[in-house]
C-alpha cells in the first residue's frame, strides 16, 4: 500500500495485544453495564469500537467470526435476546472489513465521520431485533451512542496504535 506523505510507518501488530485490547473492551462494557450508568441507552459500546478498529487495521486476524463470538458474550452478559449483539457485531465487522482499504487512506478525524454510519447501522439493527422480539423502545437518547462512539474513534486510534509506532528518529541504539 502506498503511504501518504508524513504518515508514520508502523510495526506489525502483536496478536496478544489485539486480543488483550478486545478482552479489555469486553470487560469495560460489562463494567459500564453494571456500574454507574446501568444500561443507559446513550452509553457507547466500547467493544464495538474496538472490533471495528481491529477489523479495519487487521482484517486477516479479526473478522466476522470474532465479532460473532464477542456478540454472543455480550448477549449472555446482558441477558438480551440471544443473537441480538452477535448479529449487530457481525454486520459491523463485515462492513468494517468491506471498507477498510478505503478508510485507511483518510486522516483519523475523517475516518471518525466515515465510521459513524457503521455504528448507527449496528445500533439500528440491535433496535430492530429488540422491537421484533417484543421489547420496548429505549428512547431517543439511544441514537446518541453512535455519535459518542465516532467521537471516541481518534482516542481509540491513538491508544491502540501506540505500541506499533516506530521511533521517529532511528539511531544506532534504536535501529527501527
Amino acid at each position: 500500500m502506498i503511504m501518504r506523505p508524513g504518515q508514520q510507518l508502523l510495526l506489525p501488530a502483536n496478536p496478544v495485544f489485539i486480543w488483550f485490547s478486545l478482552l479489555a473492551a469486553l470487560a469495560l462494557n460489562m463494567l459500564m453495564n453494571m456500574g454507574l450508568w446501568g444500561r443507559a441507552p446513550w452509553v457507547p459500546d466500547l467493544l464495538a469500537l474496538a472490533l471495528v478498529f481491529w477489523s479495519v487495521h487487521q482484517p486477516l486476524r479479526i473478522g466476522v467470526g470474532t465479532a460473532f463470538f464477542f456478540g454472543l458474550a455480550m448477549d449472555v452478559h446482558q441477558g438480551a435476546l440471544l443473537g441480538q449483539h452477535a448479529l449487530a457485531y457481525t454486520a459491523l465487522g463485515f462492513l468494517a472489513i468491506a471498507m477498510h482499504r478505503r478508510l485507511l487512506w483518510f486522516p483519523v478525524p475523517t475516518q471518525a465521520v466515515q465510521v459513524l454510519p457503521l455504528f448507527a447501522a449496528a445500533r439500528v439493527l440491535e433496535l430492530l431485533v429488540r422491537l421484533a422480539a417484543g421489547g420496548g423502545f429505549p428512547g431517543w437518547s439511544y441514537l446518541l451512542a453512535p455519535l459518542i462512539e465516532a467521537a471516541l474513534w481518534p482516542v481509540v486510534s491513538v491508544l491502540l496504535l501506540a505500541p506499533q509506532r516506530r521511533a521517529p528518529n532511528p539511531d544506532d541504539n534504536r535501529p527501527l
